[in-house]
Protein backbone atom coordinates (compact mmCIF):
# COMPACT_ATOMS: atom_id res chain seq x y z
CA UNK A 1 0.00 0.00 0.00
CA UNK A 2 1.17 3.28 -1.15
CA UNK A 3 1.30 5.75 1.75
CA UNK A 4 -1.41 8.57 1.27
CA UNK A 5 -3.68 6.03 -0.94
CA UNK A 6 -6.59 4.36 -0.06
CA UNK A 7 -6.55 0.66 1.00
CA UNK A 8 -7.40 -1.69 -1.59
CA UNK A 9 -8.70 -3.58 1.24
CA UNK A 10 -9.70 -6.97 -0.71
CA UNK A 11 -6.38 -6.99 -2.56
CA UNK A 12 -5.25 -6.89 1.00
CA UNK A 13 -6.92 -9.21 3.06
CA UNK A 14 -6.30 -12.11 -0.34
CA UNK A 15 -2.80 -11.31 -0.35
CA UNK A 16 -0.84 -14.44 0.89
CA UNK A 17 1.41 -12.39 3.29
CA UNK A 18 -1.25 -10.99 4.84
CA UNK A 19 -3.05 -14.16 5.09
CA UNK A 20 0.35 -15.71 6.84
CA UNK A 21 0.74 -12.76 8.77
CA UNK A 22 -1.76 -10.27 9.21
CA UNK A 23 -0.44 -7.88 12.13
CA UNK A 24 1.94 -5.75 10.95
CA UNK A 25 -0.55 -5.06 8.14
CA UNK A 26 -3.64 -4.13 10.43
CA UNK A 27 -1.55 -2.15 12.82
CA UNK A 28 -0.53 0.47 9.83
CA UNK A 29 -4.06 0.30 8.61
CA UNK A 30 -5.43 1.09 12.11
CA UNK A 31 -3.28 4.19 11.40
CA UNK A 32 -6.11 5.51 9.32
CA UNK A 33 -8.77 5.32 11.78
CA UNK A 34 -10.97 3.09 13.56
CA UNK A 35 -13.93 3.22 11.03
CA UNK A 36 -13.18 3.48 7.62
CA UNK A 37 -15.16 3.58 4.54
CA UNK A 38 -14.26 1.17 1.00
CA UNK A 39 -15.37 3.95 -1.44
CA UNK A 40 -15.12 0.94 -4.30
CA UNK A 41 -17.65 -1.14 -1.87
CA UNK A 42 -19.49 1.00 0.54
CA UNK A 43 -18.21 -1.58 3.08
CA UNK A 44 -17.11 0.11 6.36
CA UNK A 45 -14.16 -1.61 8.41
CA UNK A 46 -13.38 -1.74 11.66
CA UNK A 47 -10.28 -1.69 13.37
CA UNK A 48 -11.00 -0.36 16.82
CA UNK A 49 -11.81 -1.92 19.85
CA UNK A 50 -14.16 0.48 21.49
CA UNK A 51 -15.75 1.28 17.67
CA UNK A 52 -16.15 -2.82 17.33
CA UNK A 53 -17.72 -3.35 20.66
CA UNK A 54 -20.22 -0.96 20.11
CA UNK A 55 -21.23 -1.86 17.14
CA UNK A 56 -21.52 -5.72 17.81
CA UNK A 57 -23.68 -4.66 21.09
CA UNK A 58 -25.77 -2.44 19.33
CA UNK A 59 -29.40 -3.70 17.68
CA UNK A 60 -28.96 -0.96 15.18
CA UNK A 61 -26.46 -3.12 13.64
CA UNK A 62 -27.53 -6.69 12.83
CA UNK A 63 -26.86 -9.66 10.97
CA UNK A 64 -29.15 -10.21 8.33
CA UNK A 65 -27.63 -9.61 4.88
CA UNK A 66 -30.72 -9.78 3.31
CA UNK A 67 -30.76 -5.75 4.47
CA UNK A 68 -27.60 -5.19 2.47
CA UNK A 69 -28.04 -2.57 0.04
CA UNK A 70 -26.80 -3.31 -3.20
CA UNK A 71 -25.80 -6.99 -1.50
CA UNK A 72 -27.33 -10.52 -3.25
CA UNK A 73 -30.74 -10.19 -2.23
CA UNK A 74 -31.20 -6.85 -4.93
CA UNK A 75 -32.77 -8.14 -8.13
CA UNK A 76 -29.99 -6.56 -9.97
CA UNK A 77 -28.03 -9.40 -7.96
CA UNK A 78 -29.89 -11.91 -8.46
CA UNK A 79 -30.16 -11.12 -12.10
CA UNK A 80 -26.28 -11.12 -12.42
CA UNK A 81 -25.35 -14.08 -10.69
CA UNK A 82 -28.33 -16.64 -10.06
CA UNK A 83 -25.92 -19.11 -8.26
CA UNK A 84 -24.78 -16.56 -6.10
CA UNK A 85 -28.29 -15.29 -4.95
CA UNK A 86 -29.05 -19.31 -4.73
CA UNK A 87 -26.13 -19.89 -2.70
CA UNK A 88 -27.35 -16.94 0.17
CA UNK A 89 -30.38 -17.17 -0.08
CA UNK A 90 -30.44 -21.21 1.15
CA UNK A 91 -28.04 -20.24 3.65
CA UNK A 92 -29.96 -17.30 4.99
CA UNK A 93 -32.69 -19.27 7.10
CA UNK A 94 -30.69 -19.37 10.23
CA UNK A 95 -30.06 -17.95 14.09
CA UNK A 96 -26.62 -16.17 13.10
CA UNK A 97 -28.68 -14.77 9.53
CA UNK A 98 -31.38 -12.92 11.36
CA UNK A 99 -32.22 -10.52 13.68
CA UNK A 100 -34.92 -9.83 16.28
CA UNK A 101 -37.38 -12.07 16.91
CA UNK A 102 -36.57 -15.06 14.68
CA UNK A 103 -33.09 -15.01 15.48
CA UNK A 104 -34.36 -14.92 19.37
CA UNK A 105 -36.75 -18.01 18.35
CA UNK A 106 -33.76 -20.03 16.82
CA UNK A 107 -31.06 -19.11 19.33
CA UNK A 108 -33.51 -20.66 22.28
CA UNK A 109 -33.96 -23.99 20.59
CA UNK A 110 -30.41 -24.62 20.99
CA UNK A 111 -29.11 -22.46 24.11
CA UNK A 112 -29.91 -25.04 27.02
CA UNK A 113 -27.14 -27.15 25.20
CA UNK A 114 -24.87 -24.61 25.63
CA UNK A 115 -25.09 -23.84 29.65
CA UNK A 116 -22.46 -24.42 32.37
CA UNK A 117 -24.77 -27.74 33.49
CA UNK A 118 -25.03 -29.03 30.30
CA UNK A 119 -21.08 -28.46 29.31
CA UNK A 120 -19.88 -30.05 32.57
CA UNK A 121 -21.49 -33.47 31.33
CA UNK A 122 -19.72 -33.38 28.13
CA UNK A 123 -16.37 -33.21 29.36
CA UNK A 124 -16.07 -36.62 30.18
CA UNK A 125 -17.13 -37.81 26.75
CA UNK A 126 -14.80 -34.88 25.21
CA UNK A 127 -12.26 -35.87 27.69
CA UNK A 128 -12.82 -39.74 26.16
CA UNK A 129 -12.64 -38.57 22.70
CA UNK A 130 -9.25 -37.12 23.20
CA UNK A 131 -7.58 -39.77 24.86
CA UNK A 132 -8.67 -41.81 21.93
CA UNK A 133 -6.27 -39.81 19.63
CA UNK A 134 -3.60 -39.37 22.06
CA UNK A 135 -3.43 -43.02 22.23
CA UNK A 136 -2.69 -43.79 18.63
CA UNK A 137 0.29 -41.13 18.74
CA UNK A 138 3.62 -42.49 19.60
CA UNK A 139 5.76 -42.04 22.63
CA UNK A 140 8.54 -40.64 20.58
CA UNK A 141 8.28 -39.13 17.52
CA UNK A 142 6.75 -36.87 15.18
CA UNK A 143 2.79 -36.07 14.32
CA UNK A 144 0.65 -33.27 12.20
CA UNK A 145 -0.69 -31.45 14.91
CA UNK A 146 -3.84 -30.74 12.92
CA UNK A 147 -4.40 -33.70 10.96
CA UNK A 148 -3.62 -35.89 13.95
CA UNK A 149 -5.74 -34.45 16.61
CA UNK A 150 -7.10 -30.69 16.55
CA UNK A 151 -8.85 -31.16 13.38
CA UNK A 152 -10.55 -34.47 14.58
CA UNK A 153 -11.78 -34.06 17.83
CA UNK A 154 -13.95 -31.49 17.64
CA UNK A 155 -15.25 -32.66 14.45
CA UNK A 156 -15.93 -35.77 16.66
CA UNK A 157 -17.42 -34.09 19.92
CA UNK A 158 -19.63 -32.37 17.07
CA UNK A 159 -20.65 -35.29 15.41
CA UNK A 160 -21.42 -37.11 18.95
CA UNK A 161 -23.52 -34.40 20.17
CA UNK A 162 -25.69 -34.27 16.50
CA UNK A 163 -26.01 -37.83 16.75
CA UNK A 164 -24.10 -38.47 13.54
CA UNK A 165 -21.91 -41.36 12.72
CA UNK A 166 -18.30 -41.54 13.32
CA UNK A 167 -18.38 -42.78 9.30
CA UNK A 168 -19.09 -39.97 8.35
CA UNK A 169 -16.52 -37.40 9.69
CA UNK A 170 -14.71 -37.51 6.39
CA UNK A 171 -17.48 -36.34 4.38
CA UNK A 172 -18.70 -34.07 6.66
CA UNK A 173 -15.06 -32.30 6.91
CA UNK A 174 -15.22 -31.79 2.86
CA UNK A 175 -18.61 -30.30 3.07
CA UNK A 176 -17.35 -27.72 6.05
CA UNK A 177 -14.45 -27.30 3.89
CA UNK A 178 -16.46 -25.98 0.62
CA UNK A 179 -19.01 -24.04 2.92
CA UNK A 180 -16.75 -22.21 5.03
CA UNK A 181 -15.81 -19.93 2.16
CA UNK A 182 -19.18 -18.40 2.05
CA UNK A 183 -17.80 -16.35 5.46
CA UNK A 184 -14.98 -14.70 2.93
CA UNK A 185 -18.02 -12.54 1.91
CA UNK A 186 -16.44 -11.73 -1.78
CA UNK A 187 -16.12 -15.42 -3.36
CA UNK A 188 -15.40 -16.39 -6.65
CA UNK A 189 -17.82 -18.34 -9.06
CA UNK A 190 -16.41 -21.52 -8.68
CA UNK A 191 -16.22 -21.22 -4.58
CA UNK A 192 -19.97 -20.34 -5.22
CA UNK A 193 -20.42 -23.67 -7.19
CA UNK A 194 -19.21 -26.15 -4.89
CA UNK A 195 -20.41 -24.65 -1.78
CA UNK A 196 -23.93 -24.64 -3.54
CA UNK A 197 -23.04 -28.54 -4.06
CA UNK A 198 -22.01 -28.66 -0.49
CA UNK A 199 -24.79 -27.40 0.80
CA UNK A 200 -27.28 -29.44 -1.25
CA UNK A 201 -25.53 -32.48 -0.53
CA UNK A 202 -25.48 -31.80 3.44
CA UNK A 203 -29.12 -30.60 3.46
CA UNK A 204 -29.62 -33.97 1.88
CA UNK A 205 -28.06 -35.94 4.27
CA UNK A 206 -29.77 -34.45 7.75
CA UNK A 207 -32.71 -34.43 5.86
CA UNK A 208 -32.67 -38.10 6.03
CA UNK A 209 -31.37 -37.70 9.52
CA UNK A 210 -34.49 -35.63 11.33
CA UNK A 211 -36.68 -38.01 9.47
CA UNK A 212 -35.31 -40.68 12.21
CA UNK A 213 -35.88 -40.98 15.77
CA UNK A 214 -33.00 -38.69 17.52
CA UNK A 215 -31.19 -39.80 20.58
CA UNK A 216 -32.82 -37.82 23.83
CA UNK A 217 -30.49 -35.19 24.70
CA UNK A 218 -28.75 -34.76 21.40
CA UNK A 219 -28.39 -31.43 19.44
CA UNK A 220 -30.18 -33.40 16.58
CA UNK A 221 -33.14 -34.42 19.13
CA UNK A 222 -33.84 -30.67 19.67
CA UNK A 223 -33.53 -29.91 16.05
CA UNK A 224 -36.12 -32.56 15.78
CA UNK A 225 -38.43 -31.07 18.42
CA UNK A 226 -38.29 -27.66 17.32
CA UNK A 227 -39.12 -29.04 14.06
CA UNK A 228 -41.89 -31.18 14.90
CA UNK A 229 -43.54 -28.69 17.13
CA UNK A 230 -43.39 -26.20 14.93
CA UNK A 231 -40.62 -23.98 16.46
CA UNK A 232 -38.87 -24.32 12.90
CA UNK A 233 -39.93 -24.83 9.77
CA UNK A 234 -37.36 -27.40 7.53
CA UNK A 235 -35.17 -25.16 6.00
CA UNK A 236 -34.49 -23.23 9.24
CA UNK A 237 -33.94 -26.79 10.87
CA UNK A 238 -31.52 -27.77 8.27
CA UNK A 239 -29.90 -24.85 7.86
CA UNK A 240 -28.66 -23.87 10.85
CA UNK A 241 -27.71 -27.61 11.91
CA UNK A 242 -25.28 -27.19 9.13
CA UNK A 243 -24.11 -23.82 9.98
CA UNK A 244 -23.15 -25.44 13.51
CA UNK A 245 -21.74 -28.06 12.07
CA UNK A 246 -19.47 -26.05 10.19
CA UNK A 247 -18.72 -22.90 12.49
CA UNK A 248 -18.32 -25.13 15.10
CA UNK A 249 -16.29 -27.63 13.72
CA UNK A 250 -13.67 -24.82 12.28
CA UNK A 251 -14.18 -22.71 14.97
CA UNK A 252 -12.44 -25.14 17.84
CA UNK A 253 -9.59 -26.24 15.17
CA UNK A 254 -8.23 -22.65 14.62
CA UNK A 255 -8.32 -22.05 18.44
CA UNK A 256 -6.81 -25.36 19.03
CA UNK A 257 -4.08 -25.34 16.61
CA UNK A 258 -3.57 -21.88 17.10
CA UNK A 259 -2.78 -21.95 20.39
CA UNK A 260 -0.27 -24.43 20.15
CA UNK A 261 1.66 -22.45 17.77
CA UNK A 262 1.21 -19.84 19.94
CA UNK A 263 3.13 -21.79 22.92
CA UNK A 264 5.46 -23.34 20.48
CA UNK A 265 7.05 -20.22 19.37
CA UNK A 266 7.17 -19.54 23.52
CA UNK A 267 8.47 -22.48 25.46
CA UNK A 268 8.82 -20.75 28.44
CA UNK A 269 4.75 -19.89 28.29
CA UNK A 270 4.69 -23.96 27.42
CA UNK A 271 6.12 -24.86 30.42
CA UNK A 272 4.29 -22.69 32.40
CA UNK A 273 0.87 -23.65 31.41
CA UNK A 274 1.90 -27.64 31.69
CA UNK A 275 2.75 -26.87 34.85
CA UNK A 276 -0.27 -24.80 36.13
CA UNK A 277 -3.54 -25.53 35.18
CA UNK A 278 -5.23 -22.94 36.93
CA UNK A 279 -3.93 -21.08 34.14
CA UNK A 280 -6.05 -22.63 31.35
CA UNK A 281 -9.13 -20.79 31.09
CA UNK A 282 -7.02 -17.21 30.70
CA UNK A 283 -4.96 -18.67 28.46
CA UNK A 284 -7.91 -20.61 25.91
CA UNK A 285 -8.95 -16.61 26.37
CA UNK A 286 -5.51 -15.09 25.60
CA UNK A 287 -5.04 -17.56 22.40
CA UNK A 288 -8.65 -16.35 20.95
CA UNK A 289 -7.01 -12.94 21.26
CA UNK A 290 -3.26 -13.32 20.09
CA UNK A 291 -4.51 -15.54 17.14
CA UNK A 292 -8.10 -15.73 16.55
CA UNK A 293 -9.61 -18.50 14.21
CA UNK A 294 -11.36 -15.60 11.88
CA UNK A 295 -10.18 -12.24 9.92
CA UNK A 296 -13.95 -10.54 9.73
CA UNK A 297 -17.13 -10.49 11.48
CA UNK A 298 -19.61 -8.90 9.36
CA UNK A 299 -22.34 -6.58 10.30
CA UNK A 300 -25.12 -4.66 8.55
CA UNK A 301 -27.11 -1.80 10.20
CA UNK A 302 -30.94 -1.81 10.35
CA UNK A 303 -31.25 1.87 10.80
CA UNK A 304 -28.30 4.64 10.93
CA UNK A 305 -25.75 4.15 13.45
CA UNK A 306 -22.75 6.83 14.31
CA UNK A 307 -19.64 5.06 15.52
CA UNK A 308 -16.30 7.22 16.35
CA UNK A 309 -17.70 10.09 14.86
CA UNK A 310 -18.51 8.21 11.30
CA UNK A 311 -21.99 7.75 10.28
CA UNK A 312 -23.03 3.92 8.98
CA UNK A 313 -25.92 4.63 7.13
CA UNK A 314 -28.94 2.02 6.87
CA UNK A 315 -28.24 -1.14 4.46
CA UNK A 316 -24.45 -0.58 4.90
CA UNK A 317 -22.24 -3.63 5.57
CA UNK A 318 -19.78 -3.65 8.35
CA UNK A 319 -16.96 -5.88 8.83
CA UNK A 320 -14.60 -5.96 12.10
CA UNK A 321 -11.36 -6.87 11.46
CA UNK A 322 -10.78 -8.84 14.23
CA UNK A 323 -7.13 -9.12 14.24
CA UNK A 324 -6.66 -5.35 14.17
CA UNK A 325 -9.94 -5.29 17.27
CA UNK A 326 -8.05 -7.83 19.29
CA UNK A 327 -4.73 -6.10 19.30
CA UNK A 328 -5.53 -2.30 19.77
CA UNK A 329 -3.45 -1.01 22.16
CA UNK A 330 -6.02 1.96 23.26
CA UNK A 331 -7.51 -1.30 24.94
CA UNK A 332 -4.62 -3.98 25.62
CA UNK A 333 -1.18 -3.74 27.45
CA UNK A 334 1.60 -4.72 25.58
CA UNK A 335 -1.26 -6.48 22.59
CA UNK A 336 1.49 -8.40 20.44
CA UNK A 337 2.84 -10.19 23.60
CA UNK A 338 1.42 -13.44 24.77
CA UNK A 339 0.09 -12.91 28.09
CA UNK A 340 -0.96 -16.41 29.96
CA UNK A 341 -2.47 -14.46 32.68
CA UNK A 342 -3.77 -11.73 31.17
CA UNK A 343 -6.97 -10.07 33.12
CA UNK A 344 -10.39 -8.73 32.04
CA UNK A 345 -9.17 -10.03 28.57
CA UNK A 346 -12.01 -8.37 26.10
CA UNK A 347 -11.38 -10.31 23.03
CA UNK A 348 -13.92 -9.97 20.34
CA UNK A 349 -13.08 -13.45 18.48
CA UNK A 350 -16.88 -15.14 19.20
CA UNK A 351 -18.48 -11.45 18.28
CA UNK A 352 -20.37 -9.35 20.88
CA UNK A 353 -23.82 -8.66 21.72
CA UNK A 354 -27.18 -10.81 20.73
CA UNK A 355 -25.02 -12.73 18.03
CA UNK A 356 -22.24 -13.54 20.07
CA UNK A 357 -21.28 -17.00 19.26
CA UNK A 358 -23.52 -19.75 20.97
CA UNK A 359 -20.92 -22.67 20.64
CA UNK A 360 -18.14 -20.32 22.77
CA UNK A 361 -18.68 -22.44 26.05
CA UNK A 362 -18.04 -25.83 23.77
CA UNK A 363 -15.39 -24.28 22.14
CA UNK A 364 -13.76 -23.13 25.23
CA UNK A 365 -14.41 -26.76 27.00
CA UNK A 366 -12.49 -28.02 23.84
CA UNK A 367 -9.54 -26.46 24.33
CA UNK A 368 -8.91 -26.56 27.90
CA UNK A 369 -9.36 -30.56 27.89
CA UNK A 370 -7.19 -30.77 24.40
CA UNK A 371 -4.33 -28.95 25.94
CA UNK A 372 -4.77 -30.42 29.23
CA UNK A 373 -4.44 -33.86 28.03
CA UNK A 374 -1.60 -33.35 25.50
CA UNK A 375 0.31 -31.81 28.56
CA UNK A 376 -0.63 -35.26 30.76
CA UNK A 377 0.81 -37.35 28.35
CA UNK A 378 3.92 -35.43 26.45
CA UNK A 379 6.91 -33.79 28.69
CA UNK A 380 7.97 -32.46 25.24
CA UNK A 381 6.12 -30.58 22.57
CA UNK A 382 8.41 -29.38 20.24
CA UNK A 383 8.06 -27.60 16.81
CA UNK A 384 9.54 -30.52 14.25
CA UNK A 385 8.92 -27.75 11.07
CA UNK A 386 7.52 -24.98 9.69
CA UNK A 387 3.72 -24.50 10.08
CA UNK A 388 1.69 -23.49 7.09
CA UNK A 389 -1.53 -21.42 7.27
CA UNK A 390 -4.64 -22.08 5.41
CA UNK A 391 -4.37 -19.44 2.14
CA UNK A 392 -7.32 -20.60 0.57
CA UNK A 393 -9.62 -18.99 2.29
CA UNK A 394 -9.84 -15.24 3.49
CA UNK A 395 -12.00 -15.28 6.96
CA UNK A 396 -11.69 -19.08 8.81
CA UNK A 397 -7.80 -18.28 10.17
CA UNK A 398 -6.05 -21.33 10.88
CA UNK A 399 -3.22 -23.54 9.77
CA UNK A 400 -3.11 -26.42 7.40
CA UNK A 401 -0.25 -28.04 9.38
CA UNK A 402 1.68 -27.77 12.07
CA UNK A 403 4.38 -30.45 12.54
CA UNK A 404 5.76 -31.13 16.10
CA UNK A 405 8.00 -33.25 17.81
CA UNK A 406 6.61 -35.03 21.32
CA UNK A 407 8.43 -37.63 23.71
CA UNK A 408 5.81 -39.19 26.79
CA UNK A 409 5.95 -38.57 30.15
CA UNK A 410 7.66 -41.60 31.94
Amino acid sequence: MVEGTAPDWWAILSDREFLENPYPTLARLRQGGAVQRDAATGIFFVLGHAAFARIAKSTAMGRDTRNWIGGWNDPAYAAADPNGFRLFSEFQPQMINCDGADHRRMRKVYEPAFRSQAMAALAPAIQRRANELLAAMPDSGEIDFIEDFAAPLPLRVLCDLFDIPQSMDSQIAGWSASLIRIGDILIGPNEKLEALQALDDFKSFLRLRIAEPGAPGSLMHMAMAAHSDGTLDEEETLTNLVSMLVAGHETTVTLIGNGMLLLLRDPDAMARLAADRGLMRTAIEEFLRLEPGGNMILRVAREDFEVEGVTIPKGAPVIGLIGAINRDPARFDAPDTLDLGRAANAQMTFGGGPHVCIGAPLARLEAQIAFGAMFDRFAVIAPAGAPQWRLDRMNARGLAHLPIRLEARV
